[in-house]
Parts: C-alpha cells; sequence; structure tokens
C-alpha cells in the first residue's frame, strides 16, 4: 500500500530502535532522531511552514514532509523500529483536530509507530527548556506565550498573536517602537527623536512604513525585525525605548505569574532541591540582553520572589525528543491535556503495521543542533 510521501507501509530499514522528535512551526519543521543507547541525529529540516486549511493544521502536508525525513533518518542511522514519536506543532490547541484525528493511524501504517504525542509547541518549549520539573516557561521570540504546570494541570497565557496579545514579544516592541518614531515624526508626544532616526535608516523615510509593512503577510516578523532597533536605543539612553522594554518587561512578568504555581502548591523545599518552582526563558527575545533582561528580572522578582530561574535546558526539539524517551520508557509524567499533550499509546489493531522504505526528498538539510 503506498502512502502520504511514498510510503510502501512494509519493510525495515535496520535492526536499531530509536526515538523521533518533531518540530513543526511558523520557519518549517525539524526533524531528528534518538538512537536507542546512542546518539541523536543533527536535524533535518524543511524550510516551509505546514499549510492551514478549514480544519487547521493540514495533516497530509505535515505528513508530506515528515515522512521523508523520518524514512531518511530511519535508513541513516539503521532504525527500523521508532519506539515512540512526538511531534511538536504550532497551533495545534486550536488548529490541531486534523492532526489528532489523522497522525496516529498514518505514522502506524507509514513507520509502524504505536506510541505518538502530539504537542503543543509551547508544551515542547516546557519540556525542552525544564523536563519534568514544576515551573513556568516564557518562550518569547516574535510572539510571546507562558506555560507553567504544577504536574497536575497546564496552564497557559497570551500567545494569541500580534493582533489580539503577545504582549512583550518581538512584534509587540517593534510596533511600540515605530509607533513612537512616527509620533516623533508628526511632532506628537510621546515621539523619540533616536528611533526616528533608526526608522529612517531601515525603512528609508517615515512615510515609507506604511507601505512596507501592511501588504506583508509576514506582518509580525517584520514588526519584530525593528525590536532590536529599540534595545539598540534604549541601550544608548534613550528614555522612551527604555520606556517601551520596561513596559514589554512588565507584559511578560504578567504572564509568567498568571501560569506560575504558587507556594501554596508545592511541597515544602528540602535539601535537595525538590519542590523548588524553577523559571526559564526560551526564545530569540531574550538574545537582546541586559535593555531588556535588566527589567524583566526586576519585574520577574517583584511578581514571583519564590521563583528560581535557571538556564534554559534546550529548544523544543529537545523537548519533543525527551517527551518521546519518556512516552517510549513510560516514564511521561506531564499533565494529560488533548489540546495541550495529545497521547496515544496503542494504535487501533486495525491500522496497517510496517516501517516504510527510505525515500529521497527535496529541500531536506541538516542543520546543527543549536537553537
Amino acid at each position: 500500500m503506498t502512502g502520504p510521501g511514498g510510503g510502501t507501509g512494509s519493510g525495515t530499514t535496520g535492526g536499531g530502535t530509536g526515538v523521533l522528535g518533531v518540530d513543526s512551526g511558523g520557519s518549517g519543521m525539524r526533524v531528528v532522531l534518538a538512537v536507542d543507547g546512542g546518539r541523536t541525529t543533527a536535524p533535518l529540516a524543511s524550510g516551509e511552514p505546514v499549510r492551514t486549511g478549514p480544519r487547521g493544521i493540514d495533516a497530509g502536508h505535515l505528513l508530506g514532509q515528515l515522512l521523508p525525513m523520518a524514512r531518511q533518518l530511519m535508513a541513516d542511522t539503521g532504525v527500523g523500529t521508532l519506539r515512540a514519536v512526538t511531534v511538536g506543532a504550532a497551533g495545534l490547541t486550536t488548529l490541531g483536530d486534523s492532526l489528532r484525528a489523522e497522525l496516529p493511524s498514518a505514522l502506524a501504517r507509514e513507520l509502524g509507530v504505536r506510541r505518538l504525542a502530539l504537542v503543543a509547541d509551547a508544551v515542547a518549549a516546557y519540556t525542552g527548556a525544564l523536563g519534568q520539573r514544576v515551573g513556568v516557561v516564557v518562550a518569547a521570540g516574535t510572539g510571546m506565550i507562558a506555560i507553567g504546570t504544577d504536574l497536575r494541570e497546564w496552564r497557559r497565557a497570551d500567545g494569541w498573536g500580534h493582533l489580539l496579545g503577545d504582549s512583550g514579544s518581538g512584534a509587540w516592541i517593534g510596533r511600540a517602537g515605530l509607533d513612537a518614531a512616527l509620533r516623533a515624526y508628526d511632532r506628537r508626544p510621546g515621539g523619540s527623536a533616536p528611533l526616528l532616526a533608526r526608522v529612517e535608516a531601515v525603512f528609508g523615510s517615515a512615510p515609507a512604513v506604511p507601505g512596507r509593512l501592511y501588504p506583508r503577510p509576514d506582518r509580525p516578523a517584520v514588526l519584530a525585525a525593528f525590536a532590536p532597533e529599540v534595545a539598540a536605543c534604549a541601550d544608548g539612553g534613550d528614555p522612551v525605548a527604555t520606556g517601551v522594554l520596561a513596559t514589554a518587561a512588565r507584559h511578560i512578568a504578567d504572564s509568567a505569574a498568571a501560569v506560575c504555581p504558587t507556594e501554596a502548591d508545592m511541597p515544602s523545599t528540602g535539601a535537595d532541591g525538590a519542590g523548588e518552582v524553577c523559571l526559564a526563558l526560551t526564545g530569540g527575545l531574550f538574545r537582546m540582553g541586559d535593555p531588556l533582561l535588566v527589567p524583566l528580572r526586576a519585574a520577574l522578582a517583584e511578581r514571583l520572589p519564590y521563583v528560581r530561574e535557571v538556564p534554559a535546558a534546550g529548544d523544543p526539539l529537545d523537548g519533543a525528543v525527551g517527551i518521546a524517551v519518556e512516552l517510549a520508557d513510560d516514564r511521561l509524567a506531564l499533565p494529560r491535556d488533548d489540546s495541550m499533550l495529545y497521547v496515544v499509546r496503542d494504535v487501533p489493531d486495525g491500522a496497517e503495521q510496517g516501517v516504510a522504505r527510505a525515500a529521497d526528498t527535496p529541500d531536506i538539510r541538516s542543520q546543527d543542533r543549536s537553537p
């Protein structure tokens, strides 16, 4: 039987075993294979984001990208059996019905997968950063979302997109910086001459901004691209840019506090640190450094004085692999929630089994595992 991506539904690529981790987001898909008792491969990547349609995330389009990469990794490593697969997908919470309905049987038929976790990208980011610990993770880049858990339930805040939320994100900071620049151009209160100078350097002139922004389908990314200019002006002493970043920091701290487990939720901390609440910051926004991080850490200390900030251990792809390993070994302790973390332990017997052949695919490239 031929399935999505040209698989035959039969044959093996080797005698080894492993787990597969997938990170599907706005910039495309990355896939890695962790060989049991051995190495984790470098990611393969497809630069095309998975489409959405009337039923939400397009399961067929996702499979068309995933299956050739999975087969290639299995062939390259001699893995014939995938003990578990985790797919981390942006939009799963609200747009994931098609994936939940179609992926379990399709992956069983095409790759012989019997254990599958479909997770929101925020859950993958959380697990990559903190693993299976109590705490809160803020994932911020173009957008911004905070997610927390006491290992009994998931809590999330923001992540509503640049029109309705993502407060404190790169897109939010960039828009606020452009607003201040255009105020200076108009001679309205609240304007910033340094930001206006940066607008003229980036866009050519202030009147050119609408034409460079509004027709673009990737408007959030265009807005976020101006955020580093705001940080540079703040670092140079501009009070308006400094104020923008201070407000962004308060928004981010508000979201973290909304989802963070309280001290009352936790057992008392022991000598080994058990019971503490950890917080990790992950994503490209925090590469802006001190202009944002200094006010953010002050706001977090005020709102969450009992929380300990720790470095993020890894990225969402690391989180997807970690969930797959724990699921394969029956150690998955994260809260189950069909909208956030959907687990299938045994695909129904009606699904055809087997491991598909290795296949070549266009637009697949090996990547370093750096975030």
